[in-house]
This record gives C-alpha cells, sequence and structure tokens, in this order.
C-alpha cells in the first residue's frame, strides 16, 4: 500500500487531509525563545498578535527528526511504501529531515521524498491528485510519474497586503528592491523554480488588488486543470474572499472551488492579509 504524507506548509484543510487520507507532519514556528509545532501547537492569529507586540516577525525550522521519525517508523512496519511532499527545497531543509530519517530506519527504497518546488497548495493541489492515485491502489511508480509530470505545471502566487514579513524572512529576495518604497505597493508574488520573485506591482486597498490579480489571470484560470482551483489566504476579510469565489464561479470552468487558510509557516513569512488563486495549468 502507498501512503502519501505532506509537511503542513501544503496548507490543507483537516476535512481535506481526512477525505484523502494525506498524512500532515508539521514544521515548526519559532517566537523568541519558544518554539511550537505548526498547525498543531499554535494558529496563524496567535503568531499576528506575538509579532505586533513584539515588534518582530516570526521564524520558522523544519519539521524535526524525532516528529517525522515518530510519523515513518510505525508506517513503515506495516509493510506501505511511502511518498512525501515537502515544501521547496530552496526555503527550507524539510525533504532532507525525511530523507535522513528513512536512511537511518534502512527504509529508502520505500520512501520517496518529493521536493514540491512550491509552497502552500501549490503543494496541496499536487498531494490531492497523489492521494487520489493512491485510493486507487495505483503503485508509487504510477503515482510518481504522474506526479513529476503535474509538479512544473503548478501555479501558484499570491499578493500581499504587508511586505514587512517577507522582507524581514528574507525568503523572497525580489521584496527587498520594493522595501523601502514611499509609495504603497503590493507585489504578486510567484513561485517558479523552487523560489519566489515578483511579478505585477500593484497600488490601492488591497481588497480592490486581490480582485485585479485574480481577474488579471483570467485567461490562465480559463486554461487550468478543471478538477479543482485553491483560495488560499492568510486572514482576508471574508467579503473579499467571497467575491474571489463569485469570480471564479463566474468562469464556469473549475468542478471544485476550495478555500483554505494558511499554516503558521506560510503566514509567518507572508503576514496577515495575503490571498493566493492556486491551480494545475492544463495538461492538455
Amino acid at each position: 500500500m502507498t501512503r502519501i504524507l505532506a509537511d503542513s506548509t501544503c496548507d490543507l484543510t483537516t476535512d481535506l487531509l481526512q477525505k484523502y487520507d494525506i498524512t500532515m507532519v508539521p514544521l515548526h514556528i519559532v517566537l523568541g525563545d519558544q518554539e511550537y509545532r505548526d498547525i498543531v501547537e499554535i494558529s496563524p492569529d496567535e503568531i499576528y498578535a506575538w509579532s505586533d507586540e513584539n515588534k518582530t516577525t516570526p521564524k520558522t525550522s523544519a519539521v524535526s527528526y524525532d516528529d517525522a521519525k515518530g510519523v515513518l517508523e510505525p508506517m513503515l512496519e506495516d509493510d506501505n511504501e511511502l511518498i512525501i511532499f515537502c515544501i521547496s527545497e530552496q526555503m527550507s531543509t524539510t525533504a532532507n529531515v525525511f530523507r535522513m530519517v528513512a536512511e537511518d530506519l534502512k527504509a529508502g527504497e520505500r520512501v520517496h521524498v518529493v521536493d514540491s518546488m512550491n509552497l502552500s497548495t501549490g503543494i496541496g493541489l499536487v498531494v490531492i491528485e497523489a492521494a487520489i492515485l493512491a485510493q486507487e491502489g495505483k503503485s508509487s511508480r504510477e503515482i510518481l510519474k504522474v506526479v513529476n509530470e503535474f509538479l512544473p505545471k503548478v501555479r501558484a502566487s499570491f499578493v500581499v497586503d504587508t511586505m514587512t514579513y517577507l522582507h524581514r524572512g528574507g525568503r523572497c529576495s525580489s521584496v527587498a528592491a520594493l522595501a523601502g518604497s514611499v509609495l504603497k505597493i503590493h507585489p504578486k508574488i510567484i513561485v517558479s523554480n523552487g523560489k519566489m520573485g515578483v511579478g505585477a506591482k500593484y497600488r490601492g486597498t488591497i481588497k480592490s488588488v486581490i480582485l485585479t490579480y485574480v481577474k488579471d489571470m483570467e485567461k490562465a484560470l480559463l486554461q487550468a486543470k478543471r478538477d479543482r482551483v485553491f483560495i488560499t489566504h492568510s486572514g482576508c476579510d471574508s467579503e473579499v474572499v467571497d467575491e474571489v469565489r463569485g469570480y471564479l464561479e463566474s468562469l464556469q470552468h473549475f468542478d471544485e472551488i476550495i478555500e483554505t487558510r494558511a499554516g503558521g509557516v506560510i503566514s509567518s513569512h507572508c503576514g496577515p492579509g495575503t490571498l493566493g488563486v492556486l491551480f494545475i495549468d492544463s495538461e492538455s
């Protein structure tokens, strides 16, 4: 049997994890001298409150060796093969932690660690595709073949309300050039080849920016794989999220429009008010 795992940066809801039988392993959030397991022990709103109080941004760290071993070891005892999806190796050492544990458990041939080259539901999209195949009884080799075809077709982007978190976190070097601007700029951050970079630069209220950002993608959205599209945000006004959903529904293209809230790691680096629309480009 092939089991599907993902680290907590995949930003899939508990309902989705249960529906597709996906096991989630948390990264860690570091607030001062305290460390918490993402989602399991701390929420994004608690992270924002700490950040506001301490006038600084949080730090994050990879999945711990003990957490990874604690999940993998019992699964391997049941003679499973495991496929583990991780946040881009350009952003975290999480994938290497899983590889290390697999090697120490002498299970390297049964543990397949996938560098998603992505983040958030850019990972989640492919995780769900893999999980569906696993539920159909496909082998790990068959699943990985499909996964490798999908990975370069994932389209992940988002717009941010504040550049403070990205700038301090250092994960997006392109933001540094914008950080000193006196103008209120909301950049579109695009994930490409495992790295974040700045695309379009919007001005105006975050509500108007988000709607413009989504509508600017109309051509790409109409060429997307129809199964599902994600609206993932780090805490946006419900009215804005509803308008984005309404626009996506008006395209009459997607079978499923899924809203998820970004977990602690993604929220720590992007800050509140961030929203992205993420999908897989069409196979045609």
